[in-house]
């Protein structure tokens, strides 16, 4: 392409020649500049007229920044709503909680009332109209405090739990012999020996030698001896002025000292010491004085283990004393 520029003064004329990727980058480099001037012009005409309030600029600038401000108040509006339901959600969760809570602190023999806390710390309520942001930090505020007070008494719910669990451990309720039927019962009868009236102060669950004894509690073994009526004879303390006693038995499995766990195999029934046949004698003595061990192994088959009597009349502990003879 050439190109000819004539001065009209001077009467010259200059030719210019241009190839064609020569006169395509003209083109587009024009093109840029009149872009940026463009874009320079409207930036400058807008700004000054934004803030002079020129009549169609300003018109303008109110219409964007309007639909602007109702695009960004109806997402917050969607995203409130949003959180409104959800926390609608969990405050239906927690009274769920609520009662749920109320429910087993009456198995843990809590108050109900100290699970379902003091008045006016029960939440906000989600309304249903729509709430603002203020009222929703309110709420959530409310619901984070309900939430750590619920945990903390549930704490302590799971610690009460918790301890009777282990108080059940350690009462006798497991049956010492898996055969099962008594021969004696605990009470006063005629000694199988002498024929003399005498207190039989346990149980005697008759079973072939080598029978597995088990203990009927968790505890510590704090006797382990042969003893010349007793025979072959483990005692185990449960706590709480607690003894099971074992005795007659074939071969004993523990020592003094050893912890021991429900059911754990300790014994072999056997026919040792004062006896006239194979069978596991099973005392449970509460301080000091011989129980019913039947009281406690029948608490074993209901919810809770059965409270049992101590016997506190001075006069009859003298006398369980004195009759504590073994009878076999």
């Amino acid at each position: 392409m050439q190109l000819i520029v004539t001065d009209s003064w001077l009467a010259k004329s200059r030719a210019m020649h241009f190839t064609g990727p020569q006169l395509g980058l003209i083109f587009v480099l024009l093109a840029f500049a009149l872009m940026l001037s463009s874009l320079g012009l409207y930036h400058w005409v807008f700004l000054k007229g934004a803030r002079e309030g020129w009549p169609i600029i300003g018109s303008l600038v109110k219409l964007v920044a309007k639909d602007e401000f109702e695009q960004r108040d109806r997402f917050l509006r969607e995203n409130l709503d949003l959180m409104a339901r959800q926390l609608g959600e969990i405050q239906a969760k927690l009274t769920q909680l609520e009662s749920l809570g109320e429910r087993v602190s009456g198995l843990a023999g809590l108050n109900p009332s100290h699970i379902r806390g003091a008045p006016g710390q029960g939440g906000s309520e989600i309304a249903a109209r729509a709430l603002t942001l203020p009222e929703v930090k309110s709420a959530m505020d409310s619901l984070e405090a309900l939430t750590h007070q619920r945990t903390d008494l549930l704490t302590v719910l799971e610690s009460r739990l918790f301890e009777q669990k282990m108080k059940n451990m350690m009462v006798p309720t497991q049956p010492p012999v898996d055969a099962g039927d008594v021969g004696s019962a605990f009470g006063w009868r005629l000694d199988p020996i002498t024929g003399r009236s005498a207190l039989h102060t346990g149980l005697d669950f008759p079973a072939s030698v080598g029978t597995p004894v088990l203990a009927a509690a968790g505890g510590v073994v704090v006797t382990q001896e042969t003893h010349p009526e007793y025979g072959h004879m483990v005692e185990i303390d449960h706590g709480n002025d607690l003894i099971t006693r074992y005795a007659h038995s074939s071969r004993v499995l523990i020592k003094k000292g050893d912890l021991i766990k429900r059911g754990q195999k300790i014994a072999e029934v056997g026919t040792s010491g004062r006896s006239t046949g194979s069978h596991l004698h099973f005392e449970v003595l509460v301080q000091g004085v011989p129980q019913d061990p039947q009281k406690f192994l029948l608490g074993g088959h209901q919810s809770a283990p059965a409270k049992v009597a101590v016997t506190t009349n001075h006069a009859e502990n003298r006398k369980l004393s004195a009759a504590n003879a073994p009878v076999r």
